[in-house]
């Protein structure tokens, strides 16, 4: 793809589209810590020093798809929810199925999971305090609709909601960075059977994590 020079706002906003689009396809490709500048320059079609026009830096591009993923999951995750939740179940059943819709629903998601992983060691450096200030407003939204959607169907978790969610989006990114297990652990863990309490599924741990917290901060019966 090759652009002309952009002189109006529409053909600006069409080269950021473009290369929003063209990082998105990327990251289906390859780890987000693979996705380079120069890459996504090449495969866009501008010169390294244009997309910088648009995007200040690799992490800004990110931190941009990182809130898209996020508000476009919690649209399918409102759905999945209302599918799986029994609105007349005790809070200790409720919360079993949310964690359990909650964890499937994450760890299918590996590209949200990996971009949540690099959000705070990677993604929040090299950008601005005007770009953060941005992307921490966003999140700020993400992060209360998300404790809406939880509120509705755990009531009794208060405002415990919120925090439960900021921590279910912290486990997920950190214990994505152990899936797949790396080829070295896979042998070890073959060589010595004891080891493999390090090969996780990470569906199975994000729903120990996520039941442990919804069970932790309900009342007491």
């Amino acid at each position: 793809m090759t652009f002309q020079r952009a002189r109006n706002e529409e053909q600006r906003e069409i080269r950021r589209r473009a290369i929003l689009d063209t990082a998105t396809a990327m990251l289906d490709e390859m780890p987000m810590a693979e996705v380079s500048l120069n890459e996504l320059s090449r495969r866009v079609g501008l010169a390294k020093s244009n997309v910088l026009r648009y995007f200040e830096s690799r992490e800004a591009v990110l931190l941009e798809l990182l809130d898209a993923f996020l508000e476009r999951w919690l649209a399918e995750l409102a759905d999945e929810l209302a599918a799986g939740v029994e609105a007349q179940a005790a809070p200790d059943v409720r919360a079993d199925q949310l964690a359990r819709i909650l964890s499937r629903s994450l760890a299918e998601r590996v590209v949200l999971c990996d971009l949540l992983g690099g959000q705070g060691g990677v993604l929040e450096h090299n950008v601005s305090t005007d770009v953060i200030k941005q992307h921490k407003r966003a999140s700020l939204a993400r992060l209360e609709t998300m404790a809406g959607l939880v509120r509705r169907h755990l009531p009794e978790i208060g405002d415990g909601a919120q925090l439960f969610c900021l921590m279910s989006l912290v486990s997920a990114g950190a214990l994505s960075t152990y899936v797949p297990p790396p080829p070295s652990l896979v042998a070890a863990c073959a060589d010595e059977p004891a080891l493999a309490v390090f090969q996780m599924d990470l569906c199975d741990a994000l729903q120990y994590s996520f039941t442990a917290g919804l069970l932790g901060v309900l009342p007491r019966r």
